[in-house]
């Protein structure tokens, strides 16, 4: 197909309608134009985006981009037409002087995916130098004795231009004496030889002028002149005549200065000064072979004078001229045809064609991440170029076409481990010894969300005063995500759950940006012990990555209840309790009995009774532990016979909390029986107490005849093993009738004085158990144990068994907390 190019004026478009057209092809992903030199600024070179199918908006869309290998932009692309257009003024002498073909190589580059053409612009040559002889004056001196037929070669004309434009032939001005002759030297050349017709007279003319035009084979022809005169010289009838006409040698680019290339020698039969011979370089030698070589004059021995470099100049071409000493002194020439070695003496360059992309962490193996090409200015096996990369890099180098590679990846990238890739590329050359180079590359990783949060804790445990203030903070959860950006941003939630059939959002409530947990209300433990929050921990990813911890809340029990009084019953008999009793009581007579619970746990729960006021302090007294009114003297006559005591009944919290019940007593003579008979009557249900009294009921028969026998056993033993530390413990691994595998249970009795509490300890974290409160009735003089639901039936035996061997006569508290430490406060 042929492309429209602006030329340089229309003189040129006359002319290369005729000769030059633009072709294009592709092969192997290669699109080749061929352009005359001299075009003006802004000609078409061609359809560059329709010859590599790429339609107007993306060339916009791809960020279509010309690289030029010369350094210089001769061209560029019209982005409103996709035309391939000239830059810069291109002169084909000034890029590839006398080479017969002159290339210019273009790079193509476009993303999304990255892609690489190859385009060749092809420079043609046009006639716009005319041939020039070096010298516009050439001086030649001849023998009147020269014989018919000898040649003097002259300087051959220059012209800057190529092919049929470089000079065709040469012509001379009409002489009886001289004529032309063009002799064809290697490369191609024209040399133009005078041929003496017929001898010399000097007598008859000691001068002749000729003038010499070079022309070249254009169109329109160009040609160049100069004049020769030719002075006749009395006999010197011999000339120097070398052994060879042209002598080729080769030498290494890499010798040393001084080194010796050929010794020439020229013979000449005259004697005496017309036979000796100096040799020197042809008149009109360029100074490139001045600076790089020297003669010796009397030996002809030629040396290097300079540093030869194959890159630049691969052969010289020498004129050597033998002249003798005669007069007229007689001249031979020969040709010195030196070709340069190459020796590998460039390391290969690397050339980033794209910049390197950022590659995304889940990018599939063979993405592309950038186009890179090597050069090396030697030849043969000295310029063939090999790259690597490291071992157990990430990325491999896929070949294109000439030396061009694609660095893609080839294995599976993490950005959590390698944020950034520094890739060390090595390009190596086959000369012997190779050359080598390497270029650094840069490659970013940017982030994909593939890791969720974590938490710092698999499940958190939080202990919580109960009575807490609301809006106060609970706990802060924290998770860390190992992404970057977006993807690492966390927002904390609360799953749904159910606490007491009530939602766990009821509670409390999260900050989402930092994960403290706040709750909504103030909390009873009496209520509830324990519960569970579900919190979510998500990326702001996409899509969102999440994870899930627990957040185990235990209340912790304050002294917040102050005891209450069970017996007597204020609902039933009011604030005052009456009690009769014979005045024929002796002393230790068991008057009545108080009871009472504290609705806290622990410590807290633990309960002393106090006579506080009474209307005979010497006739009455309470138990601090179990409440238990008994005579402390016998009554006599004068005691009146109506007493009244206040009793206090306090906890052992932290302040104290305490209430009081007023027992009133009547003295009467003749009663036998009136502890049976309030029995009967107090264990008359209310609405209030029924279901604690049928509880102590049933507990008592269940447990007071296990209890009285293994109790005592336990008593005993621990009496004697602690007599010098005032406490008894027995541990799972120390009593052997009571081992359980799947329990650490603890059974601790203060023996310091009266005995006070039991502590058991046991069970798993988590369990969830019921607090058990002793009840008993108010005229026994029995111990009693009242037990509900025991969080384990093994346990509970065990430690039932141990209690009741130990203090048969007993009334025991059970009581129970959320990480399962059990606990009876033992009356005595």
């Amino acid at each position: 197909m042929t492309k429209t190019i602006g030329y340089r004026d229309w003189r040129w478009q006359a002319l290369w309608w005729h000769h030059f057209f633009l072709l294009w092809s592709i092969i192997h992903g290669q699109t080749r134009y061929s352009i005359p030199e001299e075009l003006k600024q802004g000609s078409v070179v061609g359809n560059l985006a329709k010859d590599l199918g790429l339609g107007l908006s993306e060339i916009f869309d791809r960020k279509l981009r010309v690289a030029s290998e010369a350094g210089k932009q001769y061209f560029t692309v019209d982005a409103g037409k996709g035309e391939l257009v000239v830059n810069d003024r291109i002169d084909r002498e000034a890029l590839c002087g006398q080479s017969a073909s002159c290339v210019l190589t273009l790079q193509v580059v476009i993303d999304q995916p990255l892609q690489l053409y190859r385009v060749e612009v092809e420079i043609q040559d046009i006639n716009d130098n005319s041939p020039k002889f070096p010298s516009q004056d050439i001086i030649l001196e001849i023998a009147e004795s020269t014989a018919a037929g000898a040649r003097f070669p002259v300087e051959t004309a220059k012209d800057l231009d190529v092919g049929v434009n470089s000079v065709r032939s040469y012509t001379i001005s009409k002489d009886d004496y001289f004529s032309l002759k063009i002799k064809d030297v290697s490369g191609g050349r024209k040399v133009p030889e005078l041929i003496l017709s017929k001898s010399l007279d000097r007598e008859k003319n000691a001068r002749h002028q000729l003038q010499l035009t070079a022309i070249d084979g254009g169109n329109p022809v160009k040609s160049g002149t100069c004049v020769i005169t030719i002075n006749v010289l009395d006999i010197n009838d011999h000339f120097p005549v070398f052994e060879k006409n042209i002598y080729k040698v080769s030498i290494s680019e890499n010798s040393v200065e001084g080194a010796s290339i050929i010794k020439l020698i020229a013979k000449d039969i005259d004697e005496g000064p017309n036979g000796e011979v100096e040799y020197s370089f042809g008149t009109h030698t360029p100074d490139t072979v001045l600076s790089m070589f020297n003669i010796d004059s009397l030996t002809g021995e030629i040396r290097l004078a300079g540093q030869l470099d194959f890159e630049t100049n691969e052969n010289y071409e020498i004129d050597i001229c033998a002249k003798d000493k005669g007069a007229p002194r007689m001249e031979g020439h020969c040709t010195v045809h030196i070709e340069v070695v190459d020796v590998n003496d460039n390391a290969p360059n690397i050339f980033l064609t794209s910049q390197p992309n950022s590659v995304p962490e889940d990018a599939p193996s063979g993405t592309v991440v950038a186009l890179i090409s090597a050069r090396d200015l030697d030849s043969g096996d000295n310029g063939k170029v090999s790259l690597q990369l490291p071992k157990n890099s990430p990325f491999n180098l896929k070949p294109s076409f000439s030396d061009n590679y694609a660095l893609v990846t080839g294995a599976a990238l993490d950005r959590e481990s390698f944020s950034e890739y520094k890739i060390d590329i090595i390009a190596t050359d086959l000369g012997s010894p190779p050359l080598s180079s390497k270029k650094t590359v840069y490659v970013t990783i940017t982030d994909v969300n593939d890791n969720p949060p974590v938490f710092s804790q698999p499940s958190y445990n939080v202990y919580l005063k109960e009575n807490g203030v609301p809006g106060s903070i609970l706990y802060s959860v924290s998770a860390s995500d190992l992404d970057f950006g977006e993807n690492a941003k966390i927002s904390y939630s609360i799953l749904d759950s159910k606490v007491q059939d009530v939602s766990v959002s009821s509670y409390v409530y999260i900050n989402s940006d930092n994960g403290s947990i706040y709750s909504m209300h103030s909390f009873d433990y009496e209520k509830l012990k324990v519960f569970q929050i579900q919190v979510q921990a998500k990326d702001q990813g996409s899509p969102s990555l999440s994870s899930n911890t627990t957040v185990h809340v235990f209340i912790l029990d304050q002294n917040d209840n102050a005891p209450s009084v069970i017996y007597p019953s204020s609902a039933v008999l009011g604030s005052l309790s009456h009690q009769r009793m014979p005045r024929s009581a002796k002393a230790g007579h068991l008057v009545t009995k108080v009871t009472a619970v504290d609705a806290d746990s622990g410590h807290n729960a633990w309960i002393s009774y106090k006579v506080t006021e009474a209307t005979d302090v010497s006739l009455f007294t309470v138990n601090l532990y179990t409440g238990e009114v008994r005579t402390k003297r016998a009554v006599s006559e004068q005691d009146d016979s109506s007493q009244r005591l206040l009793i206090e009944i306090k906890d052992d919290g932290d302040p104290v909390q305490s209430s009081t019940v007023t027992v009133s007593i009547q003295l009467e003579d003749g009663l036998h029986e009136p502890i049976l008979n309030l029995r009967q009557k107090v264990t008359e249900p209310s609405k209030k107490t029924g279901r604690i009294t049928l509880y102590l009921i049933l507990s008592l028969a269940s447990v007071s005849v296990l209890s009285l026998v293994t109790f005592l056993i336990l008593a005993v033993k621990c009496i004697r093993s602690s007599r010098s530390s005032g406490s008894c413990c027995m541990r799972q691994g120390d009593y052997d009738g009571y081992k359980n595998p799947n329990r650490n249970l603890q059974i601790q009795l203060n023996t310091d004085g009266p005995i006070k509490y039991v502590e058991v300890m046991g069970g798993d974290m988590l369990s969830q158990s019921q607090s058990f409160r002793s009840c008993m009735s108010p005229m026994s003089e029995y111990s009693d144990f009242t037990m509900i639901k025991p969080s384990s039936t093994t346990d509970f035996k065990e430690v039932m068994s141990v209690l009741d061997a130990s203090l048969p006569d007993s009334t025991w508290t059970f009581e129970s907390q959320q990480v399962s430490r059990k606990q009876w406060t033992k009356s005595s």
